[in-house]
């Protein structure tokens, strides 16, 4: 994609189809009139009065406890400077976005015109009323540390200048398990810091409070080595100024043990990192360039330990890990402030969560055989389900301990319970999906490359490394649109089944085809007349192995995509049928929900295969399933067959499959409440568990419900996902969008990656390796 598509491309993202990035959502009923007086006049006016009497109901009464305002005046937007408070905005609503999906807490971005100290803390101080908790956003050094200081001073709510801090925090965990692979000590190392600006600053403070010594710090600015004898020193930078003899950052290198970057790319040359100790540390994190590239510094220095701010090596030092984390807990307990032993508490937990073993989902997103403790796994994923219940009662606990909460947690068992809850809200599924596709791309195959949008996805997959399209079509067709949408052809396979110049592998696929099938009424004659269609033609690709999954449907109805799959693929070994289920991505988190597509009225024992690949599909996204099997009835209250068949398909499952969690059958709001679950059937397999997996009955309820729910709540759907099939082949809904084909095509590639280790253990296990 050219540099204008891409930038065509986030314009459009910003835009449509509503301007921006967050909205606000009513939380309250609001159908009737009666609804509407209590939610203003003349019903507002009690919790008004209440907070009158007692400040502090504001937060029973209001949203105020879990909104945040994320305020900048625009003078330091990330790497583009001092661009103005309107044109921070967009940023600022993305930093509101990333407090949602990651700990559940409302945004209001605030954009502030004024470049005035004094009147940027009095416009904050004004409108704090409104919040319970303020972030302060890309406001340029060394204001920011005035303007951060006085405002945690006056203000009774918790204030973090996350440019600062957030790097601070993640570095520091980074930094204490990188010692402890190094076998060295903080107070022993020698440190150089590479910029002297807001981040720098907080990280070094940091490092020092964890017992950095100060005469082992040394930090660098765009002059050289800032030394007790310059002049005109800012307070911050007089604060780290060494009385070494030391003039640049060559000097400051060697024989350092640690190097932290926060300037500017490609400072450090390989031969000041061969300067350095055994097993020098270096957190070289400038974006989006390093200081010095991750592959440079490997190749020079086996035996160092490495961090970037980058998402494509091990070890990113990403602020996402922090801020939402902390003014989670902070929050919750409505600290008075964000102060020292609450950010080092989050320093203990992240580094803590490192050294535990890391869940199946984690290893799965980031195509990792297993991540383990060490040089190149030394601070949690940004995608690790577990940082909302480990980070934020650690901050919680810190300010009950230092004495600055007001709202005290007594049941941490419950708290954690409720923070596992908020995790519903991030619908971090895709992301995961499209990150581990990425990490192995396999050859898709576009049974209609001819269609616009089929191209736009298959574009889209290409230039996202999510997979490598082969295009099937008109090949006239598909190259002017492909013109129309400023897709590069270079590198793409593009295939007519229908032209001449496919003759000879058309007739392979076709021989190969009849030989399959000649006694089942194929003749040669039927088998080329077949290949001409693309169905068949892709189905065979994946066969012969030219391709390694395909897509189609997005243009013809369902059955007749899926008849040339079962005559020339059929069904994986063991299978007895195919099934497919749906993602639906919900508020509650990704439900999934089968069968969605094949199976009109499946038997018992049917249904309870269909719900064991289901299970297995699941555990494929590295997500344990909690399987209920839905029905009109409750566990026997009604003998009629639908229920029956349903009550005996669990029984089976119970018997054969023990270990699976599943049970019914249950009425829909008993499988997805909980608490009413446990009320009512306190028998239950899944009492204690949130279930994530839906099994109906027929393909009647299962089809309805998840196209109920994808008209009815907006939840995005991702399916039919094909079960049971022998090679990885999907079928799109006919008219699917250009982005569930670029989600399912992450699936197909997920399948194949599976597939492959499938094999490849089948393999190792005949030769008894």
């Amino acid at each position: 994609m050219s540099i204008e598509s891409k930038r065509r491309e986030a314009l459009v993202y910003h835009a449509k189809p509503t301007p921006g990035k967050i909205k606000v959502v009513p939380t309250k009923k609001y159908a009737t009139q009666r609804d509407l007086s209590l939610a203003y006049s003349p019903g507002v006016a009690e919790p008004c009065l209440e907070i009158e009497k007692e400040k502090s109901n504001v937060y029973r009464y209001t949203a105020k406890g879990n909104l945040v305002a994320v305020i900048s005046n625009g003078t330091a937007v990330l790497g583009l400077g001092d661009i103005g408070p309107e044109a921070s905005k967009p940023v600022m609503e993305g930093k509101g976005l990333l407090f949602k999906i990651f700990a559940d807490i409302d945004v209001f971005d605030i954009e502030v015109d004024t470049k005035d100290v004094d009147a940027f803390i009095e416009t904050v101080k004004n409108i704090a009323p409104t919040f319970g908790g303020i972030n302060l956003e890309d406001i340029k050094a060394p204001e920011a540390f005035e303007i951060e200081r006085r405002l945690k001073e006056e203000l009774d709510i918790p204030v973090m200048h996350d440019d600062q801090h957030g790097t601070a925090i993640i570095s520091a965990a980074a930094l204490l398990n990188a010692l402890e692979i190094a076998d060295k000590k903080i107070e022993d190392v020698k440190i150089v810091v590479s910029g002297a600006g807001a981040a720098a600053v907080s990280c070094t403070r940091l490092y020092k409070a964890f017992g950095a010594k100060a005469e082992n710090i040394v930090m660098t600015d765009s002059k050289g080595v800032i030394r007790k004898d310059r002049d005109n020193l800012t307070k911050e930078k007089a604060e780290f100024a060494t009385d070494r003899d030391l003039n640049d950052l060559d000097d400051a290198m060697k024989d350092a043990d640690v190097f932290i970057g926060l300037s500017m790319a490609n400072l450090v040359t390989p031969e000041m990192l061969m300067s350095m100790t055994d097993t020098p540390i270096v957190f070289a994190m400038a974006n989006p360039d390093p200081e010095i590239s991750y592959d440079l510094a490997i190749k020079t220095r086996d035996d160092v330990i490495m961090a970037t701010g980058r998402s494509d090596h091990p070890n990113q030092v990403n602020n996402v890990l922090g801020f939402p984390f902390i003014f989670r807990g902070a929050m919750d307990v409505r600290a008075t402030g964000i102060n020292e032993e609450m950010k080092m508490a989050a320093v203990k937990a992240l580094a803590e969560l490192a050294k535990e073993p890391v869940p199946e989902q984690v290893n799965i997103a980031y195509g990792e055989t297993r991540l383990n403790f060490g040089r190149d796994y030394i601070i949690p994923k940004p995608f690790d389900p577990r940082l909302i219940a480990k980070v934020p009662p650690a901050v919680a606990k810190a300010a009950m301990e230092s004495g600055i909460a007001t709202e005290p947690i007594t049941d941490w068992e419950k708290y954690e319970d409720e923070l596992l809850e908020r995790m519903g809200n991030d619908n971090k599924l895709v992301r995961l999906m499209l990150d581990r596709a990425r990490t192995n791309p396999k050859r898709v195959v576009f049974a209609e490359g001819d269609h616009l949008d089929v191209l736009k996805a298959a574009q889209t997959v290409k230039e996202e490394g999510i997979a490598i399209p082969i295009l099937l079509g008109r090949k006239d067709v598909i190259l002017e649109l492909m013109k129309e949408i400023d897709f590069d052809p270079e590198g793409i396979e593009i295939i007519d089944p229908k032209a001449d110049e496919e003759r000879e592998r058309k007739n392979k696929y076709a021989e190969k085809y009849w030989k399959n099938n000649k006694r089942g009424g194929i003749t040669l004659y039927d088998a080329k007349r077949l290949l001409r269609e693309r169905n068949y033609f892709a189905a065979m690709m994946v066969n012969e192995g030219d391709a390694d999954a395909l897509l189609s449907g997005y243009s013809r109805s369902y059955p007749t995509v899926v008849k040339p799959m079962l005559d020339l693929i059929g069904l994986a070994k063991g299978a007895t049928r195919i099934a497919t289920m749906n993602v639906m991505m919900t508020d509650r988190g990704p439900l999934f929900i089968s069968d969605t597509s094949i199976n009109i009225d499946p038997s018992s024992k049917e249904l309870a295969k269909i719900a064991q690949m289901t299970a297995r599909t699941v555990e494929m996204f590295g997500i344990k399933p909690v399987v209920a099997m839905v029905s009109y009835a409750n566990f026997g209250s009604s003998k009629h067959p639908n229920a029956t068949k349903v009550q005996d398909a669990v029984a089976y499952l119970h018997r054969y499959y023990p270990n699976l969690i599943v049970d019914g059958e249950l009425q829909m709001n008993f499988a997805l409440n909980r608490k009413l679950r446990k009320d009512k059937f306190p028998f239950s397999k899944l009492n204690g568990q949130k279930v994530n997996t839906l099994v109906f009955p027929n393909l009647d309820s299962a089809n309805s419900n998840y196209k109920l729910l994808s008209e009815l709540n907006n939840a995005e759907s991702i399916g039919p996902i094909m079960m049971g099939m022998a090679k990885p082949v999907h079928i799109l809904q006919l008219g699917a969008s250009v982005e569930e084909m670029i989600n399912m095509a992450a699936v197909a590639v997920i399948d194949a990656q599976e597939k492959e280790k499938r094999d490849l253990h089948l393999s190792l296990i005949s030769k008894n390796i």
